[in-house]
């Protein structure tokens, strides 16, 4: 396991699920379909020229591809070696420690985290993984059930867009998350089969994050 959490509620990152190689998988779920890539490009190009989740100032940055070596920037973790949502933040006159923005996370509660953590600075953007347009995979791992990472600027949409499926059996990197889907369907069947509750960007705050993760 790399890095260490640096945030107060978790001791060590030791009980974070292992690399997305090298385990027994599960049974393989995929979303994506030609029409339905298609209405999601159309959306985040609308959401693009809308501003997204940006500030109204100038133009907002399109995702990026996350580096394979990159970190997240709460629990110092490689992102690619752990399951579970990749979320990137971009803000204006402000970045991460140690590196250019976006700032990036192996978990969409602690991008929550981070943000609420700063309200002094400017968002322009939140991106999440969007399991509407992915093929992702659940499987099995020491007992839990994961689901797979994506970190490509595909990948990615505006959470301000999404449905969340909050807290269900199917866990990330640090435990359990916030799962989204661009397609409100596809986040209500994810609930009725893995449990979880169902949320908007704005339903999402400190009490909501406090209860997740480990």
């Amino acid at each position: 396991m790399e890095g260490q959490c640096d945030h107060d509620r978790r001791d060590d990152c030791d009980h974070a699920h292992g690399s997305e190689s090298g385990h027994a998988r599960g049974p393989r779920r995929t979303r994506r379909g030609v029409l339905g890539a298609t209405a999601t490009a159309l959306v985040a190009g609308l959401a693009g020229c809308l501003g997204g989740t940006g500030n109204g100032d100038g133009e907002t940055p399109d995702p990026v591809t996350i580096d394979s070596e990159a970190t997240c920037d709460v629990c110092g973790m490689v992102i690619a070696q752990h399951p579970g949502p990749t979320t990137e933040i971009f803000y204006a006159d402000n970045q991460p420690a140690g590196h250019e923005n976006p700032a990036r996370f192996d978990s969409t509660w602690e991008a929550f985290q981070f943000d609420f953590d700063r309200e002094d600075w400017t968002r322009e953007a939140f991106y999440v993984t969007d399991y509407s347009t992915v093929d992702y995979e659940i499987r099995t791992d020491e007992g839990q059930q994961v689901i797979s990472t994506h970190y490509d600027s595909e990948s990615f949409v505006d959470a301000t867009t999404v449905t969340f499926v909050v807290a269900s059996e199917v866990v990330g990197a640090m435990g359990e998350d916030l799962v989204a889907f661009s397609e409100r369907a596809d986040a209500e069947a994810f609930r009725d089969d893995h449990g979880g509750d169902l949320a908007s960007f704005d339903d999402v705050t400190p009490e909501m994050i406090a209860s997740l993760g480990m």
